[in-house]
């Protein structure tokens, strides 16, 4: 609403409707006239262990309510440059796909017509979840964007055979997407922990020629060597579970890990992803809300991230005279 007194409204954290970065809601998913579109897959039907994590994209969005995308950009001033500025890109909030409860198949197939709608019309998808099996129906979505690969952020390899004769379950959606025609290689980063899949998972990713990298590792190496394995300037989707990063900072999620990354080596993480790959499409997945004792950090950390590789995936195509 107007402010009666001033005649401008104010747009700031605690008015307005929760948007992602407070930015355009779009209702007409068909008739999208952006670059990026955020939606939400409100699903934890295939979780394992403890739930919550449906209510992650009402989390992540109330979290991006602290910023917002605008004319003239973010200014950061470590990189004294300015991201996603808005007279240049625009960003809409499409909703949440609908969940039907206990409806495994048309829960997922309407996540993948939508990721299908948004794609076909050159609008980069950028889903918030949900728990991670929404990441194998959001690919079957992508299709229309041709070949890309995968880079996985995550303390779990995500590649189980099955859990009880259940092949979608939170655990399958890498080894899921490895069978998908048109996903190439999958890099996979932070994987760490007792449980993270077996020995006889990791032999068939390996065997797929997927690369695989804990947090440890990940530092070791550096970001330079490990995105060698992908062709400067591919295609990449990337799906970005929220354990991947520390328990002591992302503690609200199904299966938290210690050990995990940190903000500002994540955040320099998304930025050398972004420079050497064309980011076409992402997901944030696992954030459960009812675990957030720090005030709902957890969330604000999860939106936080996905602004930041939108920042840093446009100002690449920026840089590469696209817009």
């Amino acid at each position: 609403m107007d402010n009666f007194s001033t005649g401008t409204p104010f747009n700031g954290a605690v008015t307005g409707i929760a948007s992602f970065a407070k930015c355009p809601i779009c209702m007409d998913i068909r008739n999208v006239k952006a670059d990026i579109a955020v939606i939400g897959a409100p699903f934890d039907i295939a979780l394992q262990g403890r739930t919550g994590s449906r209510l992650g994209p009402r989390g992540i969005r109330l979290g991006s309510t602290r910023f917002r995308f605008k004319s003239g950009g973010s200014y950061d001033p470590e990189r004294d440059d300015t991201y996603l500025d808005t007279d240049r890109w625009t960003v809409v909030d499409c909703g949440d796909v609908d969940y039907v409860p206990g409806d495994w198949d048309t829960t997922f197939h309407n996540l993948a017509e939508a990721v299908r709608i948004l794609t076909s019309q050159g609008v980069m998808p950028v889903i918030l979840g949900g728990d991670h099996s929404v990441t194998y129906p959001a690919l079957i979505g992508m299709e229309p964007a041709g070949n890309f690969d995968i880079i996985h952020i995550d303390a779990h390899l995500d590649w189980t055979a099955s859990v009880a004769g259940q092949t979608r379950s939170n655990g399958s959606p890498m080894r899921n997407a490895a069978a998908l025609p048109y996903v190439g290689r999958i890099l996979h980063l932070g994987i760490r922990g007792i449980g993270s899949s077996g020995p006889s998972d990791f032999a068939d990713a390996r065997a797929n020629g997927d690369k695989i990298y804990s947090v440890k590792q990940t530092r070791s190496l550096g970001m330079e060597k490990i995105l060698a394995d992908l062709p400067k300037g591919g295609n990449v989707y990337v799906s970005f579970d929220i354990d991947g990063m520390d328990a002591a900072i992302a503690p609200a999620t199904g299966s938290p890990m210690f050990g995990g990354f940190n903000y500002e080596e994540m955040n320099d993480m998304l930025e050398a992803i972004a420079e050497h790959c064309n980011v076409i499409g992402c997901d944030m997945v696992e954030v459960s809300p009812p675990y957030d004792e720090l005030g709902g950090n957890t969330g604000y950390l999860a939106a936080r991230l996905v602004a930041d590789l939108l920042g840093f995936a446009t100002k690449a195509r920026e840089k590469r005279g696209e817009k």
